[in-house]
């Protein structure tokens, strides 16, 4: 009866061990080179494709504002109107005028109608004739000149009305009713900006413009441009913009005070959405054929360190530091060092793992 407790009790043990030592099931991930996208991102500023300063042609008093700041309007429209009293009198002179002179040629014609059979009969001499002839020249000059004085004064009266040289968007208004402007002001009445299409200003320092030039192929920057792919925009709330650009210029010369090269994208803005002075990230892709590509949800940090599980052939695992990029997706990451093809990491579960603890890995597709 003792041996046979004695048996019992160390069947017992044995099973319980056995338990113990049962490996936890995970899903493990064989790590195969795969094509993907990677992005480099710089800072951009948005500029209107067309940005105009608004000023007037003739100097007075700010009267109207028929538009406020941020405005959207069509060409001809009206903007401002200027109280200039001076040239609504001028125009009301050369209107005069142009009557005087008329009368002065109706004058002088009916002088070369009387002369001329005058002269004809021989009772005065054709001197007569031609100085009358002369005459009705100079007042016809006279009339012409003020018909041009009443074209001035009436364009300097519609000067006094500002309109939108084109269509786009009324950027500041630093003047108010009653403020004194001119065409030598120091600030312009407003800008207008077309939002049309847009240009994304970005720059590239020396060491990115070094790989701009020996990633892209073609002899010049312009050439290297038109190699170059279509270009995403991330706006300032951090969404992506709907329609992509294309570089189109570039500096490709470092100015000496921020040491960096500038380049411009155009997008098109058919729906207003880009607004000039904003601010955004412009993004440039760029094809990898072997990059190693892992899910974000496999990793972990431990001390600044980004780390993955790799399992070994004992069925063990251990953690291993890598450096990783993110992918555009946000779900996961381009592998830079630390893990090579053929590796096999650990998908699931890795928040209860330690390093040589035995799983049961389960392979699954290594395609994203």
């Amino acid at each position: 009866m003792s041996l046979f407790l004695l048996f019992t009790a160390c069947t017992s043990t044995d099973k319980k061990a056995e338990e113990t030592e049962k490996p936890a099931a995970h899903t493990v991930l064989t790590i195969q080179p795969q094509e993907t996208t990677r992005y480099v991102s710089y800072p951009a500023s948005i500029q209107g494709q067309d940005v105009i300063e608004i000023r007037p042609r003739v100097e007075g008093y700010l009267e109207e504002l028929y538009v406020d700041e941020g405005a959207t309007v069509k060409k001809g429209q009206r903007l401002f109107r200027i109280a200039s009293p001076q040239f609504e009198q001028e125009k009301r002179v050369a209107q005069a005028a142009i009557q005087t002179a008329q009368a002065d040629v109706d004058a002088a014609d009916m002088m070369v109608r009387k002369t001329r059979p005058l002269v004809e009969k021989e009772i005065i001499s054709e001197y007569e004739l031609e100085a009358a002839d002369y005459a009705l020249k100079a007042k016809k000059a006279a009339l012409a000149q003020a018909r041009a004085n009443l074209v001035n004064a009436e364009a300097n009266l519609g000067f006094t009305i500002v309109s939108s040289p084109s269509d786009g968007i009324i950027g500041t208004i630093p003047y108010r009713k009653g403020s004194l402007v001119g065409l030598n002001a120091s600030s312009p009445l407003t800008f207008l900006s077309s939002n049309k299409a847009m240009y994304v200003y970005f720059s590239l320092d020396e060491k990115q413009l070094l790989a701009f030039n020996r990633q892209f192929s073609g002899k010049t920057v312009q050439e290297k441009l038109k190699n170059l792919p279509a270009v995403e925009l991330l706006l300032a709330d951090g969404s992506a913009y709907e329609h992509t650009g294309q570089v189109e210029t570039a500096s490709g010369l470092l100015t000496t005070q921020t040491g960096s090269a500038n380049f411009r994208a155009t997008f098109p803005n058919p729906s207003a959405l880009l607004q000039s002075g904003g601010s955004a990230i412009l993004r440039i892709p760029r094809k990898v054929d072997q990059a190693i590509v892992i899910p974000q949800s496999c990793t972990f940090e431990v001390q600044d360190k980004r780390m993955v599980y790799l399992l070994h052939k004992d069925n063990r695992v251990r953690s291993k530091a890598i450096v990783t990029t993110a992918t555009n997706d946000g779900k996961h990451f381009i592998v830079e060092d630390g893990l090579s093809k053929g590796d096999i990491i650990v998908l699931s579960g890795t928040a209860s793992l330690k390093d040589s603890v035995l799983i049961a890995p389960t392979q699954i597709n290594s395609k994203r």
